[in-house]
């Protein structure tokens, strides 16, 4: 048998292929959209990937299943459990096997037992997979997806809070508590490979180890300690961070077919001119400056906004970027592959355009002024905050908020501030503070680009507050 982890640290997602070598066949478990790494690794081990499947409809990340499914032909083996509204839309004309608790089916020489285990979804199966090529007769391994998470369990709040499907999370919670009753039921020694580590919004307590054992997470997982039900469905919802925005989209993108990454309109190079910046925001379209924070708040082109290229990058584009507005990038051209593949990778398709950063120098040529914002340190600011002359926004989540903030602030969590701006204190300057100055400073480039100026990022934050010995509540 072979076996290959595949690992997206900006989304925290991990995917497999499973292959089996005497007939030279393997499957995808939980695949990225981006399915080039899984051929590139398939033909270097000389196997040739015959099927695809999903724990469940993803909220987190495209589903390259589609994508092997057309492109490759194939075979997609998908939950049919689950309620009506949470059925696979797209399968008409695809090979393709729905299935039960229960079910069985092989790829080759290995075979894959169904378990249905809700919780996180209605409609999520767990894999329980046994390697007959190998003589084995008993199971070696479990693909959990988002049911059972090195040291946590999967969210059962999300179909509430991002899709809208009221009283929802009580009654994932209580399938939670059941579903984990026939997980601490299977051998100790089954291997455990779920769908996502630690960083993930799946999650409020995930660990940083790629997999682990069900005996491991019997002892010491804290979901699998709690033996009574009320007390369980308590804590699998106190505490669960705020599920991005773009949680909605990709549920609907993954249940109706994502659309194929070669029928997207190719992303054009514009002209790297304040004519054309000009235009693009007098006709609606984002404009998003990908530099790193402290350029843009030395200068940047009004009405843009900032969130830098780095680990970040995905995350916070699906909190922060309007799925309902033409995207343009302000980039180094090397970079717009990756900016892309990541885009794309949380549904982000519409990208017409792309400026290089020349277009600083023509808006110098210009004599064309730029927008920036102030940077300040505690000790600069503190004076002026405690006699009320500026007011401070702190744009944390909300565990950190609670576990204290300075005196006197607004809260408004950075990815929800879009669609938040009326709740922003307008009638003084603003100091936006985070836990170390890089949220905030996004959360800066919100607030200019939809018009509250007077805007000042606290560099170090929190931590540099408290440093400071500035009042904390």
């Amino acid at each position: 048998m072979l076996l290959r982890y595949f690992y997206d640290e900006k989304l925290a997602h991990a995917s497999y292929l499973v292959g089996c070598q005497k007939t030279g066949e393997a499957i995808v478990i939980d695949p990225s959209r981006d399915i080039a790494p899984y051929l590139a690794v398939a033909k270097a081990e000389g196997v040739r990937i015959v099927a695809a499947t999903e724990t469940h409809i993803h909220a987190d990340f495209v589903s390259g299943a589609r994508e092997l499914a057309v492109g490759q032909g194939a075979k997609l083996f998908l939950s049919d459990e689950g309620d009506e509204e949470w059925k696979y839309q797209y399968l008409t004309g695809l090979p393709h096997q729905l299935l039960k608790d229960g079910d069985r089916f092989a790829i080759g020489n290995i075979w894959f037992e169904v378990m249905h285990t809700p919780g996180h979804t209605p409609e999520s199966i767990s894999l329980v997979l046994t390697d007959k090529g190998g003589a084995a007769d008993r199971p070696m391994g479990i693909f959990t997806g988002d049911f059972v998470f090195v040291g946590d369990v999967g969210r059962p709040d999300l179909l509430e809070k991002a899709v809208g499907v009221k009283g929802s999370a009580d009654g994932g919670a209580r399938q939670m508590f059941q579903s984990l009753k026939r997980f601490k039921e299977l051998p100790d020694y089954l291997q455990v490979w779920p769908a996502h580590g630690a960083g993930s919004a799946c999650g409020k307590a995930l660990g940083a180890v790629p997999s682990s054992t069900v005996g491991y997470e019997k002892l010491f997982n804290w979901a699998l300690a709690i033996d009574e039900e009320e007390a369980f469905v308590a804590a699998l919802l106190d505490g669960q961070p705020e599920p991005p925005a773009y949680f909605k989209y990709m549920k609907l993108a993954n249940k109706n077919g994502p659309a194929l990454l070669a029928d997207l309109p190719k992303t054009e190079q514009l002209a790297a001119t304040v004519e054309t910046v000009s235009t693009l925001l007098a006709n609606g379209a984002a404009i998003l400056d990908t530099r790193a924070s402290s350029h843009y708040a030395k200068g940047h082109i009004e009405g843009t906004f900032n969130i830098p290229y780095n680990k970040s990058f995905t995350s916070w584009a699906g909190w922060l970027v309007d799925y309902e507005r033409p995207l343009n990038l302000i980039c180094e051209p090397g970079q717009l592959t990756g900016m892309l593949r990541d885009l794309r990778a949380i549904g982000i398709d519409n990208v017409p355009g792309f400026i290089d950063l020349t277009v600083y120098d023509r808006y110098a040529e210009a004599d064309v002024q730029l927008e920036a914002y102030e940077e300040v340190d505690p000790a600069q600011i503190a004076a002026q905050v405690e006699s009320g002359d500026v007011c401070v926004l702190d744009v944390r989540n909300q565990s950190e908020w609670k576990e204290g903030h300075i005196p006197g602030a607004t809260h408004i969590m950075l990815g929800t501030l879009p669609r938040r701006l009326a709740e922003v204190p307008a009638e003084k300057p603003l100091v936006v503070q985070c836990r170390s100055g890089a949220r905030s400073a996004m959360a800066c480039s919100i607030l200019q680009a939809n018009g509250h100026k007077r805007v000042m990022n606290l560099t170090g934050g929190i931590l540099q507050w408290a440093k400071a010995g500035l009042p904390q509540v």
